[in-house]
């Protein structure tokens, strides 16, 4: 059981697609600093607050990608979504910080 990367390019072609769930686990400053729509926070460091819904916020058969600031702890998440039984998870490589440098920006860098 593994996940796959994708670029933020291949993100950008998806940010409209109502059929994926989107998750950003970085922490609510960093958030409010930059942000994509429609990314969901689940930040990593409040992991023992949500984890244990993690069933009921995400539906595992549907396609996931997970946002962070350069892409450490969004590979964390997909790894244990993907031992949570999730079956389609993404890790969006280079992050948030490349989003900005590549596709868009007017996303601020931090």
């Amino acid at each position: 059981m593994s996940f796959s990367q994708i670029t933020v390019q291949d993100l950008a072609q998806c940010l409209d697609n109502p059929n994926i769930q989107f998750v950003d686990v970085r922490e609510l400053w960093e958030v409010e600093t930059a942000s994509l729509q429609p990314f969901q926070n689940l930040p990593l460091s409040e992991f023992s607050e949500w984890s244990e819904q993690i069933h009921s916020k995400l539906d595992s058969e549907t396609e996931t990608l997970v946002l962070c600031h350069h892409g450490v702890r969004s590979a964390q998440m997909c790894g244990w979504l993907v031992q949570q039984g999730f079956t389609n998870v993404k890790n969006i490589s280079g992050g948030i910080d490349a989003y900005s440098t590549t596709v868009d920006r007017s996303v601020p860098r931090y």
